[in-house]
Protein backbone atom coordinates (compact mmCIF):
# COMPACT_ATOMS: atom_id res chain seq x y z
CA UNK A 1 0.00 0.00 0.00
CA UNK A 2 1.72 3.21 -1.14
CA UNK A 3 -0.84 5.73 0.15
CA UNK A 4 -1.04 6.71 3.81
CA UNK A 5 -4.80 6.97 3.50
CA UNK A 6 -6.78 4.23 1.80
CA UNK A 7 -10.42 4.93 2.63
CA UNK A 8 -12.60 7.67 4.11
CA UNK A 9 -16.11 7.87 5.50
CA UNK A 10 -18.09 11.10 5.71
CA UNK A 11 -20.91 10.90 8.28
CA UNK A 12 -24.34 12.10 7.17
CA UNK A 13 -27.77 12.51 8.75
CA UNK A 14 -29.80 12.78 5.54
CA UNK A 15 -28.40 10.51 2.82
CA UNK A 16 -30.51 11.91 -0.02
CA UNK A 17 -29.53 15.49 0.83
CA UNK A 18 -25.84 14.60 1.20
CA UNK A 19 -25.74 12.66 -2.08
CA UNK A 20 -27.42 15.51 -3.94
CA UNK A 21 -24.92 17.97 -2.44
CA UNK A 22 -21.81 15.98 -3.39
CA UNK A 23 -23.17 14.99 -6.81
CA UNK A 24 -23.49 18.68 -7.64
CA UNK A 25 -20.28 19.88 -5.97
CA UNK A 26 -17.96 17.17 -7.31
CA UNK A 27 -19.96 16.16 -10.39
CA UNK A 28 -19.72 12.53 -9.28
CA UNK A 29 -21.93 9.49 -8.89
CA UNK A 30 -22.40 6.94 -6.13
CA UNK A 31 -23.02 3.25 -5.68
CA UNK A 32 -25.68 2.77 -2.98
CA UNK A 33 -25.21 -0.02 -0.49
CA UNK A 34 -26.53 -1.08 2.89
CA UNK A 35 -24.98 -3.17 5.64
CA UNK A 36 -27.32 -3.91 8.50
CA UNK A 37 -28.70 -0.58 9.68
CA UNK A 38 -26.02 1.47 7.85
CA UNK A 39 -26.82 3.37 4.64
CA UNK A 40 -23.82 3.91 2.39
CA UNK A 41 -23.13 5.80 -0.83
CA UNK A 42 -19.72 4.94 -2.28
CA UNK A 43 -17.99 7.61 -4.38
CA UNK A 44 -17.32 6.55 -7.97
CA UNK A 45 -13.61 5.94 -8.62
CA UNK A 46 -11.39 4.38 -11.24
CA UNK A 47 -8.68 1.79 -10.85
CA UNK A 48 -6.72 1.38 -7.65
CA UNK A 49 -7.59 4.77 -6.16
CA UNK A 50 -8.14 6.01 -2.64
CA UNK A 51 -11.89 6.45 -2.29
CA UNK A 52 -14.59 6.55 0.32
CA UNK A 53 -18.25 6.94 1.05
CA UNK A 54 -21.04 8.84 2.68
CA UNK A 55 -22.42 6.85 5.61
CA UNK A 56 -25.44 7.13 7.89
CA UNK A 57 -25.92 5.01 10.97
CA UNK A 58 -25.14 4.53 14.63
CA UNK A 59 -21.83 6.07 15.77
CA UNK A 60 -21.58 8.30 12.67
CA UNK A 61 -22.11 11.94 13.61
CA UNK A 62 -21.27 14.87 11.29
CA UNK A 63 -18.69 17.20 12.84
CA UNK A 64 -16.86 20.46 12.26
CA UNK A 65 -14.11 19.56 14.70
CA UNK A 66 -12.94 16.06 13.79
CA UNK A 67 -10.55 14.86 11.11
CA UNK A 68 -10.70 16.72 7.80
CA UNK A 69 -11.01 14.82 4.54
CA UNK A 70 -9.60 16.59 1.47
CA UNK A 71 -11.38 15.77 -1.77
CA UNK A 72 -10.07 16.23 -5.28
CA UNK A 73 -10.93 19.74 -6.43
CA UNK A 74 -10.00 18.99 -10.05
CA UNK A 75 -7.64 21.30 -11.88
CA UNK A 76 -8.93 24.40 -10.03
CA UNK A 77 -10.83 24.03 -6.77
CA UNK A 78 -12.56 27.39 -7.31
CA UNK A 79 -15.24 25.65 -9.37
CA UNK A 80 -16.32 22.94 -6.89
CA UNK A 81 -15.99 25.45 -4.03
CA UNK A 82 -18.39 27.80 -5.83
CA UNK A 83 -20.80 24.91 -6.50
CA UNK A 84 -20.63 24.01 -2.78
CA UNK A 85 -21.66 27.55 -1.86
CA UNK A 86 -24.45 27.49 -4.47
CA UNK A 87 -25.78 24.34 -2.76
CA UNK A 88 -25.76 25.77 0.76
CA UNK A 89 -22.19 25.26 2.00
CA UNK A 90 -20.34 27.85 4.06
CA UNK A 91 -16.72 28.57 3.20
CA UNK A 92 -14.54 28.09 6.28
CA UNK A 93 -11.17 28.65 4.55
CA UNK A 94 -11.16 30.27 1.10
CA UNK A 95 -8.91 29.03 -1.69
CA UNK A 96 -5.46 29.34 -0.14
CA UNK A 97 -2.04 28.76 -1.73
CA UNK A 98 0.27 26.19 -0.15
CA UNK A 99 3.85 27.56 -0.19
CA UNK A 100 2.85 30.41 -2.51
CA UNK A 101 1.04 27.94 -4.79
CA UNK A 102 4.13 25.80 -5.41
CA UNK A 103 2.39 22.85 -3.71
CA UNK A 104 -1.13 23.63 -4.93
CA UNK A 105 -4.14 25.11 -3.18
CA UNK A 106 -6.63 24.12 -0.50
CA UNK A 107 -9.97 25.31 0.83
CA UNK A 108 -12.42 24.10 3.47
CA UNK A 109 -16.21 24.31 3.62
CA UNK A 110 -19.06 23.22 5.88
CA UNK A 111 -21.10 20.67 3.92
CA UNK A 112 -24.85 20.02 3.87
CA UNK A 113 -24.56 17.75 6.91
CA UNK A 114 -22.35 19.94 9.12
CA UNK A 115 -18.96 18.36 8.30
CA UNK A 116 -15.80 20.39 7.74
CA UNK A 117 -14.50 19.14 4.37
CA UNK A 118 -11.46 20.20 2.38
CA UNK A 119 -10.71 20.53 -1.32
CA UNK A 120 -7.27 20.34 -2.91
CA UNK A 121 -6.13 21.27 -6.43
CA UNK A 122 -2.84 22.00 -8.18
CA UNK A 123 -4.10 25.41 -9.39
Amino acid sequence: MSNVANWFEIPVKDMARAKAFYQEVLKTTFKDEAMGSYQMAIFASEGPAVSGMLIAGEHYEPSQTGAVVYLNGGTDLSQPLQRAVEHGASVLVPKTPIHDGACGYFAQFLDSEGNRVGLYSPA
